[in-house]
């Protein structure tokens, strides 16, 4: 019985090709099979990384993947080894890969990556902005009215948000955003990642909707700071505490719970709470 083969997903530069791994040029020289989303691209990065790819070359991308992922499949059924790779960065994330993951994994396939460049890491890393909890939400929605509503349900998100976005499309997304999020939201522009005219661009939102107006060139992420959390003080969570307290559950308890979502110190509240009881 011939064994299943492996699903290789590696991740290329996004624009410098100094950056790609060590790993992903043998990764190209072994594979039986590349799946490329663009194939003439995968032949200037075959170039830069001076490597000559034995297996046959495919191509990969979002109007073929339903139809090419069955036969990838078969291959990894006769034990190959299939290497997909994006026009940058990492496949499936925003590009080509998901579905033939998701199949890959219902044959029992090994799935593995070549880990590498990210522009959504980079982005967080050079934005300025808080990165200990952040969300990748890709590309909003091309239509006006539809890139209202997803932002719309974002309004209230805390952690750090990272968007891709077309550069054609930048100067009416980031007006959405100022209306949505409000105009002092802090959010960075940034441009050409790792490349010749890489470019950071950090403010308010105002700032950069009046610095898009402008028109903006290349491939662009961008990062937006998450809500404020609106901390109220101790004294205007007092009544609702000793209510709480009043109906039976332990004072300890309910400091918990409110210092947990409104931001505020339990010690305190616990402290604010003793005092109120006492005649």
């Amino acid at each position: 019985m011939t064994e299943t083969g492996v699903l290789v997903l590696a991740a290329t530069p996004i624009g410098d090709p100094r950056d790609a791994a060590p790993r992903l040029a043998s990764e190209l020289e072994a594979a039986d099979v590349i799946a490329a989303e663009d194939t003439r691209r995968l032949r200037r990065l075959c170039s830069a990384l001076d490597v000559s790819p034995r297996g046959s070359v495919v191509s990969y991308h979002e109007h073929n993947e339903a139809s090419r992922t069955p036969d990838l499949v078969e291959r990894l059924r006769e034990g190959a080894r299939v290497l997909v790779v994006t026009d940058a960065g990492m496949p499936s994330v925003s590009d080509p890969g998901y579905r033939l993951v998701s199949a890959a994994v219902g044959i029992d396939a090994r799935v593995t990556c070549v880990p590498g460049p990210s522009a959504v890491l980079m982005a967080l890393a050079v934005s300025g902005l808080p990165v200990d909890r952040f969300c990748f939400e890709g590309f909003l929605p091309r239509k006006g009215g539809e890139r209202l509503r997803a932002l719309t349900a974002l309004r209230d998100e805390k952690r750090t948000m990272v968007f891709f976005e077309a550069p054609h499309r930048i100067a009416q997304s980031l007006a959405a955003m100022e209306s949505v999020f409000g105009g002092d939201r802090r959010a960075a522009v940034c441009r050409e990642l790792t490349k010749t005219y890489e470019e950071v661009r950090r403010g308010t939102l105002v700032d950069l909707v009046a610095w898009a107006d402008d028109g903006v060139k290349g491939e662009i992420t961008v990062v937006v700071a998450g809500a404020v959390v609106e901390v109220g003080d101790v004294e205007s969570q007092l009544t609702g505490i000793l209510d709480r307290v009043a109906a039976g559950e332990r004072l300890k308890d309910v400091c918990s719970d409110v210092a947990s979502a409104t931001g505020l110190s339990k010690k305190a509240l616990y402290d604010a709470a003793l005092a109120a009881q006492k005649p």
